[in-house]
C-alpha cells in the first residue's frame, strides 16, 4: 500500500505500526447512508482527493451497502492511495472468517489495511474473543493468510471494557496494534476514556483511532460547542486519526477546515471549552452509547456474534 499525502492535510504515526494517517479519517457508517450512491462515491474520492487517507467501515454498517460503495469508491487506483480499515462482529473463528471474506469482497480488495474487533461492549467479549476456536484466532490466521496487515479493537460502552480487553491481549501475549475509542469534549467528564484508556494505550505504543467527536451529533444538541470545537479538541489529543461521520460534502469540507487548518488547543483553551460543558456532560445524556442499548448493533442482532 502506497497511501498519498496532501501538503495541507496533516498526518500522524500510527503506533507502533509507523503507518502515516491522515488526522481525520472518513466515517463509514455516514457514507452508506445517501439515497443515491454516486452521492456516496464523490464523498470517498473527494475526501482523498483531499488528503484523508484514513477510512473506517465496518461489517455491518447499513447491511453491506456502506462497504460495498466504499469498494466501487476506491477502484480507479483510489485503493492504493488510502489506509483501509474494517470492523467484524463475529466472537467465534467461523463467523469471524465468514464476516472478513464478505468485507473483502465487498470492498474488492485482497487486504484490509486494519481489521478491528467490533463493538467491544461487555465485560465478557475480551475473554470470548481470545478463547480457543475464538475470533482472534481467525484474525491471527488472516494476517498470516495476508489477508489483514494489522489487528485493533473498537467500542464505546465503557473504558473497563477497553481496559480488560488490552489487558487479556497481553496476558496472552498479544499486543494491539490499534484502539478506537469514543474521544470528545464530554468524555473527559464521564466514565472516561480520555482519563482511563489513553494513557495505557500511549504507554504500550498502540495507535489511538478517535471517534464520535461530536458524540454521533447528540454534542451539539447541547449548545455549548460548536463542530469546530468539537472537532479541534478531539485532534488536540494525542490521537493518530480522528473518524468523523461525513454524510455530505457540505460535511466533509467541514472535516477539512478543521484539519488544513488545525493547531494545537492550548492548555487554556481546553479549560475553557471542558468548563463550558461540564454540567452538560455530567450523567452522560449527550453520550448515550455509554449509557444506553440503542448504539448496540450486536445487541439487537446477537446472531453477528456467532
Amino acid at each position: 500500500m502506497t497511501t498519498h499525502q496532501n501538503s495541507e492535510m496533516p498526518y500522524r504515526i500510527l503506533g507502533h505500526t509507523g503507518e502515516k494517517v491522515s488526522v481525520v479519517g472518513l466515517g463509514g457508517f455516514h457514507v452508506g447512508t445517501q439515497k443515491n450512491e454516486n452521492d456516496s462515491i464523490r464523498i470517498i474520492r473527494s475526501a482523498i482527493d483531499n488528503g484523508i487517507n484514513f477510512m473506517d467501515n465496518s461489517w455491518d454498517y447499513n447491511d453491506g451497502v456502506s462497504e460495498f460503495r466504499m469498494g466501487k469508491a476506491l477502484r480507479d487506483g483510489y485503493r492504493n492511495r488510502v489506509f483501509l480499515m474494517t470492523k467484524i462482529d463475529g466472537h467465534t473463528f467461523q463467523a469471524a472468517t465468514k464476516q472478513l471474506d464478505e468485507s473483502l469482497q465487498r470492498l474488492q480488495t485482497d487486504t484490509v489495511d486494519l481489521l478491528q474487533f467490533h463493538e467491544v461492549i461487555r465485560i465478557t467479549d475480551p475473554e470470548k474473543i481470545f478463547s480457543p476456536g475464538g475470533s482472534m484466532e481467525a484474525l491471527l490466521a488472516a494476517r498470516k493468510a495476508g489477508k489483514v496487515r494489522y489487528i485493533g479493537f473498537t467500542g464505546h460502552k465503557s473504558p473497563d471494557i477497553h481496559l480488560k480487553m488490552m489487558q487479556t491481549a497481553m496476558d496472552n501475549g498479544f499486543i494491539f496494534d490499534t484502539v478506537q475509542m469514543p474521544l470528545n469534549v464530554m468524555d473527559a467528564h464521564f466514565e472516561s476514556f480520555e482519563k482511563k484508556v489513553l494513557p495505557v494505550a500511549l504507554k504500550n505504543n498502540i495507535g489511538v483511532v478517535g471517534m464520535k467527536p461530536m458524540g454521533s451529533g447528540r454534542i451539539l444538541e447541547s449548545d455549548t460547542v460548536t463542530p469546530t470545537e468539537c472537532l479541534r479538541y478531539a485532534m488536540s489529543l494525542p490521537v493518530s486519526v480522528t473518524i468523523t461521520g461525513c454524510q455530505s460534502l457540505k460535511l466533509l469540507r467541514q472535516a477539512l477546515a478543521a484539519a488544513m487548518r488545525f493547531s494545537p488547543m492550548t492548555e487554556q483553551e481546553r479549560s475553557a471549552l471542558l468548563a463550558k460543558t461540564a454540567k452538560a456532560a455530567r450523567d452522560g445524556k449527550y453520550e448515550q452509547y455509554k449509557t444506553e442499548t440503542m448504539y448496540d448493533s450486536t445487541e439487537r442482532n446477537p446472531s453477528w456474534l456467532g
